[in-house]
Formats: C-alpha cells, sequence, structure tokens
C-alpha cells in the first residue's frame, strides 16, 4: 500500500505508467483524472483490464467528464455491466424511457461489432429491448402466418427471416434498428423470435414499468435510491419549527460507492464541519444525498455541468442549514452532521431558500436585472442570479450560504416596499 502511495505521488509518463505493475496502475489512476486519465488506459496493453476495473459509476463520470465524442475508445473497452449502468442513467427522465436516448447509445455499441452486441444481449432486460422496439416497428406475419407472399410483403419495409414482416415507424431511425435487427437474428434467433412475437402482439401498458422496477434495482445496488424516496428530499418543512433530533442510524447513509467526487467549497462552514466530524458515515451519508438529488432531477444525467450543479445545490443548502443552526460555531456544526441525518438538514437549508420563491411569486418589475433575478427565484429549483455577484456574470448558480439568502430577501423587501 505505501509503495502504491509513493508511486502515485509522482507525476507519470505514459512509457512510466504502462512499467508498473496492475495494482500500481490503479493506484495511479485513482490521483489523476479526465482527459490524462482516460489516454493511460486506452494506450495502456491492459487496457481492457484497467477500462473494466473501474466501477460502474467511476466508468460514467469519465465518460462524461471527457466527453462522449471523445471516450469513444474507452466505450469500446467497457464491460457488459459497465453499459448496462450507462443505459440505465442515460434512457430515463423520472419515469419516462426515451427511445431517442436508446438509439443514440444503439449507434455507439452497433459501431463496437458483433461480439459487443452478443456480449451485450446476454445482459439486457428482455423488457427493455421490447420496450425499445414497440416504439420502432410494427410486426406482422410470424410462425404459423400462411398468407401469400404478395400479402404479406404488401405494407411492410423488410423481413430477416421470411417469417415476420417489419414495418419502421421512424425513418430516421429505421437504418439503425433494421442494423441491430439483422444482427439480433443471426446472433440469437430465439431472443429475435420472441421479442418479435412480443412486439406482435398487444403492447404491454406495464412495459415501461417493468424495466423502471428492473432498472432500480440495479441502482439500489449501488446507492441510486428509489425516484419517490429520491423526491421526499424535497419535502418543505417549517425553519422556525425545526428541532434537531439525532440519533442518526447508519442505514441513513445508503449503501454503494458514488458516481462522482463530492465536495464543499472551501472555506465555508460545511467544508470546515466536515474536516472536524470524523465519521466515516458523513462522507457517505453525503454522497448518498447527492445521488438521491441527482435520481430526483433525472435530466441531470446527461450533462457533467447538470450533475455537479446539483452537488453544488445539496452542498450549499447543508450549509445554509448549519450557517442557521450553528452560525460561526465550527465545532457544533461537526457535531450536527455527525448526529443529524444530512436529508433533514437538506431539507432545512431548502425550505429556507423556498421562502424567498414565495415572495417572488407576489413581486413584480420591469428592470432587467431584478426581472433576471425574480425567473431564478421562480424556476423549479430557486436559483441565485449572477449579476448580484461581484463580477457580474448574466446568468445563475445555486444558492452558497446565508449571505446570499439575506441579500436576495433584502431586495425582495425593497421591491415589494
Amino acid at each position: 500500500m505505501a509503495e502504491n502511495k509513493q508511486v502515485a505521488a509522482v507525476k507519470l509518463s505514459g512509457r512510466d505508467f504502462q512499467a508498473l505493475t496492475l495494482q500500481q496502475k490503479k493506484a495511479y489512476l485513482a490521483t489523476v483524472s479526465g482527459k490524462e486519465k482516460l489516454d493511460l488506459i486506452v494506450d495502456d496493453p491492459e487496457s481492457k483490464r484497467l477500462a473494466t476495473g473501474l466501477q460502474p459509476q467511476e466508468f460514467f463520470w469519465l465518460m462524461k467528464e471527457v466527453g462522449e465524442a471523445d471516450a469513444v475508445d474507452l466505450l469500446r473497452l467497457a464491460s457488459a455491466d459497465q453499459c448496462v449502468f450507462i443505459l440505465d442513467m442515460e434512457l430515463w427522465d423520472g419515469w419516462t424511457f426515451s427511445e431517442e436516448q436508446a438509439c443514440h447509445w444503439l449507434t455507439y455499441f452497433i459501431e463496437g461489432g458483433e461480439s459487443r452486441v452478443h456480449e451485450l444481449l446476454k445482459h439486457l432486460d428482455y423488457e427493455l429491448l421490447q420496450l425499445l422496439l414497440s416504439r420502432e416497428i410494427f410486426v406482422g406475419g410470424g410462425i404459423g402466418d400462411h398468407s401469400d407472399d404478395e400479402e404479406r410483403f404488401a405494407d411492410y419495409d423488410h423481413t430477416f427471416d421470411d417469417v415476420f414482416m417489419i414495418k419502421f415507424k421512424k425513418p430516421e431511425h429505421s437504418q439503425l434498428i433494421g442494423s441491430f435487427l439483422s444482427m439480433l437474428v443471426k446472433l440469437d434467433n430465439g431472443l429475435y423470435t420472441a421479442l418479435m412475437e412480443g412486439v406482435k402482439g398487444d403492447v404491454d401498458l406495464e412495459l415501461e414499468e417493468q424495466c423502471q422496477r428492473f432498472r432500480t434495482g440495479r441502482l439500489q445496488d449501488l446507492g441510486f435510491p428509489p425516484l419517490d424516496e429520491a423526491l421526499s428530499i424535497y419535502a418543505r418543512i417549517h425553519p422556525d419549527r425545526f428541532e434537531l433530533q439525532g440519533g442518526k442510524e447508519l442505514a441513513s447513509a445508503g449503501e454503494g460507492g458514488q458516481l462522482m467526487p463530492v465536495f464543499a467549497d472551501e472555506g465555508t462552514l460545511l467544508s470546515r464541519a466536515l474536516a472536524l466530524a470524523g465519521s466515516d458515515v458523513v462522507p457517505q451519508e453525503l454522497n448518498y444525498l447527492v445521488n438521491s438529488a441527482l435520481v430526483a432531477e433525472g435530466a441531470a444525467f446527461h450533462e457533467p455541468e447538470s450533475m455537479l450543479g446539483v452537488m453544488h445545490r445539496v452542498c450549499g443548502y447543508l450549509n445554509i442549514a448549519l450557517e442557521t443552526l450553528a452560525p460561526g460555531d465550527d465545532g457544533k456544526a461537526a457535531r450536527i452532521l455527525a448526529e443529524e441525518e444530512l436529508k433533514r438538514l437538506f431539507q432545512l437549508g431548502y425550505s429556507i431558500v423556498l421562502q424567498l420563491k414565495f415572495t417572488a411569486r407576489d413581486t413584480e418589475t420591469v428592470d432587467y436585472a431584478t426581472g433576471k433575478l425574480l425567473a431564478g427565484l421562480k424556476s423549479k429549483r430557486p436559483r441565485f442570479y449572477r449579476g448580484l455577484d461581484a463580477d457580474g456574470v448574466d446568468g445563475y448558480r445555486e444558492f452558497r450560504d446565508l449571505a446570499d439568502v439575506r441579500r436576495v430577501a433584502d431586495l425582495l423587501s425593497q421591491l415589494q416596499g
């Protein structure tokens, strides 16, 4: 272990990196991020073992960090479990399945060739494949269909086996779906037949729900709560009636790893309290809270900037709660983190910011800057107008501390006055 730390402390060239043992390489990769990590992995003779050795969450974050276009070589090295995780993250917005996203990622996998598709077919839910195909094709014919060829082919675009007739619903996806079906009929004819019969029959109205249940179970194993539990972090409470309860249970931290690096802004009460808390549970619980916020947002998984924005929101609300409960007292703030469920602290910070939204609803203005301020507050998740910052940027960020809250509250009071 000491040897690995020593290796990781030195900046290595690609050649020096390749001279390390596999374990040393993994230790060194944990110290670098983004493009450097990607280049080291894909250029290494053991690239496949290094890539598949990453946890699915870590693989996904690396891919997002460098961008999909630059991660094509990395994606070709992905294990089936890593690919399934990518699909679990990318194909859903809340409870809603996106066939557009499914086709987007199917393109990448087909480009990996038949062997990649064959391996992936062994791990994908049958229901997910049927759900996608039911959105993309009509199926006619089938086993025992004795119609003559003219009748059978009349209203269809293609057949891959002279048994089932296919008509594409979306011309823009016909080439992609056709390529996938031509692979499928060759790689696993039994699965192809079952899917065609399934799509040909009545559409199962519960199919999307079944896929979501399977997805939820997999994500729970990796530390992501179900959607209904995730949404509960945004339950509103009355700030003036909030009382510390203590009695935090280890189970409240959740299980599994993190999707992305989670950190509090340096110099905040939260960052100082985290350093003093002296608990392994608190960082794990913080990761789980961020995962909960990501699941609640749904679409945030698609962009690194959105994921980082959610992380800053979580840390901002926690910081606001600590500044409310333990103003200027790092030790007390650390004890609160160690004893109180972070979910309740998040709800307190959120509810404090939410009061600004309620005030903004009853406030009108014709001034541009003030209008931008009000628009940010009235959004689904209230945001701070950066025009109030020293740099005066015309945009938005998450609330960071009580100073943000007080500044906005004072401005709203002046507008109403």
